[in-house]
């Protein structure tokens, strides 16, 4: 079974098991959980910034960072497509009570030039535009990376307008991996980053928020009201340390193995378009009268497992856990032809 569905179906190495049955455990919300603590300085450091809380999931840190910058009636930025909106359960509106503003942009990237028109005026008639939050990669883009030039022109715009620039980091290491800076470097852009350890990582679970120290103490409030704060945690944080220590040097066979797989698309008839291929995400446009839930069932029936993607969209991701030979079964088992 060749499964391209996600990079969070991902299971934990041997050697992760094996560091992860031997972390040393204590009571996180008392902030004596030595694997714990050692996760989040490790994060903080590697990406420059004062501290690091630990937290269950992306979507926890992503909701977390925006109830932090914001005030209710406050108004955010961000890509149409971005994750905080598209796949956070209505969060923003939910747990923070501010409004959004959508730009287009380019493959789920911000154009900086459309953010300083799209900053509201001091007026009581409009919400107060506080933060500005980009996700690279960006996975509705199809794991596309931004221009380290955008991203700073970005993070001069926000310093001038005195908004918060926050980066949904889901797949923060995948776009390391292409643009060639350190996570310190990429880091001082950003006043607040959320990082994923559980999809090109292999970590079972979690994610960490990073920022200044001040912040992190208000994120740790509302980790608690949120009902996210956890007891002897380390056991699954030591696998996130091992992650961060062991699987970032190998994902450039992900990003290898992902355009193999858009090459293998690509001949097939039933294939109208595949989407660029920068990462590991693979998104297929399917040609007229197509159906996307159709075309993965009849994958699956060959064990290829995708998801849909979006309206004749299918999306295949590569990850830790799929192999050359998987690439292998695609290349000689995809249909050639596909049913409407």
């Amino acid at each position: 079974m060749a499964d391209f569905r996600s990079d969070t179906v991902t299971q934990p190495t041997p050697k992760m098991k094996e560091f992860m049955f031997n972390a040393p455990l204590g009571d996180d919300i008392w902030g004596d959980d030595p694997s714990v603590n050692e996760l989040e300085a490790l994060g903080a450091e590697m990406f420059g910034k004062e501290a690091a809380v630990f937290c269950s999931s992306g979507t926890q840190t992503n909701q977390i960072a925006i109830k932090v910058h914001t005030q209710p009636g406050d108004e955010i930025i961000c890509h149409e497509e971005a994750h905080i909106y598209r796949y956070e359960g209505g969060g923003i509106a939910y747990n923070s009570g501010v409004s959004v503003r959508f730009l287009r942009g380019n493959y789920g990237r911000i154009n900086p030039d459309e953010i300083a028109a799209e900053i509201n005026p001091d007026d009581q008639h409009h919400p107060i535009t506080t933060m500005v939050s980009i996700e690279d990669t960006s996975n509705r883009g199809g794991g596309m990376v931004y221009d380290v030039n955008d991203i700073q022109r970005i993070s001069e715009i926000c310093k001038q307008h005195n908004l918060k620039f926050h980066l949904d980091g889901a797949r923060v290491f995948n776009a390391l991996a292409i643009n060639g800076l350190t996570p310190k470097e990429y880091g001082a852009y950003f006043d607040t980053i959320s990082v994923c350890l559980s999809k090109g990582l292999g970590a079972p679970v979690g994610s960490l928020l990073l920022g200044p120290a001040d912040f992190i103490q208000k994120a740790r409030r509302v980790r608690k009201v949120f009902g996210g704060a956890m007891r002897q945690a380390g056991i699954i944080a030591s696998g996130g340390t091992y992650a961060l220590k062991n699987h970032l040097d190998r994902l450039k066979d992900d990003h290898r193995r992902a355009s193999q797989t858009a090459e293998i698309l690509k001949e097939q008839n039933w294939v109208k378009e595949v989407l660029p291929v920068q990462t590991n995400i693979v998104v297929v446009l399917l040609q007229d009268g197509l159906d996307e839930y159709k075309v993965v069932e009849q994958l699956a029936k060959k064990d290829i497992l995708c998801v849909p993607f979006g309206k004749k969209r299918i999306r295949l991701t590569t990850h830790l856990d799929l192999t050359d030979e998987d690439i292998e079964h695609l290349r000689n088992h995809v249909p050639k032809e596909m049913n409407a």
